[in-house]
């Protein structure tokens, strides 16, 4: 047997929601099928009220309120925009990852933040929202995320294929699928955020088309080793990471002791994307040489980070080769865990995350 549900994901680079509607076998078997699919922007004010709440500022408390409460109705409208005619009765839920503003899983206590109410969004829509997806992970002990590793082993891995899956999103993560049924994954670190913050900055666009502006530009050696010496890279996994750490002020220390033009610049914040990704794919699969490389996020369309991830002898390809485009396998991922939640099985890789056991993830909201 199988559901729909929809899938939602407003991703750390903070440009809008991805929202798949899915047709998935019972308690998230492997067999997702995408039927539709829906892209909502967010409005500029938007975009700039989600990333001043990754740092500290005045008044949060209010202001992240007020913004749950607006992403909940953005949500609200994607969720029927990508529906269209068909009756809410014959979805069984919504699976809603909102929008990450904090994420500290190595502060005392560990904690998270996702804004996009669930309880507004299912009165909203009528339909069951399954949300809150990370904090549970980390109440047994994990770092909350990437948890979208248990989803990519389901629908993406093949007996005797040893398969890196990289979502470039605003942070890079990566699922190591063994090709035995292992799977790891960690968060490999910046993706797009550090690239994106310096395009509109210098050209006052939201990212870097093509990457065409990274590939004008000259790597800068010695600024680029500098970035990854950073203790992150080398740390070992579990390991998870944020816009709350790679972000201007990280990136501003770094710059002053290595200036350059910002082209410059930006070609070699895509080599740090790429060289991240390309030595954590190495430390997944050490005695592996014929690991194939697909990516999906936004950096996908990115030639110069694509390019430079070839070019340490990778095999790149994108998840379109695995049947979903790269677009949507974030949100896809969320509709699977929102089964999977329902059926009332574990959503998290404990490999992965370090949790202590194995855990059914997320809140349920009823809905009407």
């Amino acid at each position: 047997m199988k559901s729909c549900y929809v899938g939602l994901m407003s991703g750390t680079s903070g440009d809008g929601v991805d929202a798949v509607l899915a047709s998935i076998p019972d308690h998230g078997a492997a067999g997702l099928t995408l039927e539709r699919t829906f892209y909502q922007p967010y409005t500029g004010d938007l975009q700039s009220a989600l990333a001043a709440l990754t740092t500290a500022g005045g008044d949060e408390l209010h202001r992240a309120a007020i913004l749950s409460l607006r992403l909940a109705d953005v949500f609200a409208q994607a969720v029927f925009d990508l529906i269209g005619s068909r009756d809410v009765s014959a979805i069984s839920a919504i699976g809603s990852h909102g929008h990450t503003v904090r994420h500290a899983p190595h502060a005392d206590p560990p904690y998270t933040v996702q804004l996009g109410c669930a309880a507004r969004l299912a009165e909203r829509t009528g339909i069951t929202v399954v949300s809150d997806f990370r904090a549970r992970d980390m109440a047994a002990g994990g770092t909350g995320a990437p948890l979208a590793p248990a989803f990519h082993r389901a629908v993406f891995s093949a007996p005797g294929n040893a398969r890196a899956i990289v979502n470039v999103g605003g942070i890079a993560n990566l699922s190591a699928l063994d090709g035995d049924g292992g799977a790891g994954g960690f968060d490999c670190g910046p993706g797009n955020a550090l690239m994106d913050e310096w395009t509109r900055r210098h050209r006052g666009q939201n990212f870097d088309h093509d990457g065409a502006w990274a590939l004008s530009g000259k790597v800068q050696e010695k600024l680029l080793r500098d970035l990854l010496a950073d203790a992150y890279f080398s740390a070992p996994p579990p390991k998870s990471t944020g816009r709350e750490y790679f972000n201007a002020a990280w990136l501003a220390p770094h710059l002053k002791k290595n200036p350059a033009a910002p082209a410059d610049v930006q070609a070699t914040l895509a080599a740090l994307t790429a060289d991240s990704i390309a030595a954590a794919i190495r430390q997944s699969f050490p005695a592996k040489s014929d690991v194939h490389v697909y990516v999906c996020g936004g950096g996908a369309r990115n030639a110069a980070v694509m390019q430079r991830i070839a070019a340490h002898g990778l095999s790149v390809a994108t998840t379109d080769a695995l049947g979903i485009a790269p677009d949507w396998v974030e949100a896809a991922a969320f509709a699977w865990l929102a089964a999977r939640t329902l059926g009332n099985k574990p959503g998290n890789l404990p490999a992965v995350t370090g949790a202590r056991r194995a855990a059914v993830l997320g809140t349920v909201c009823p809905g009407r």
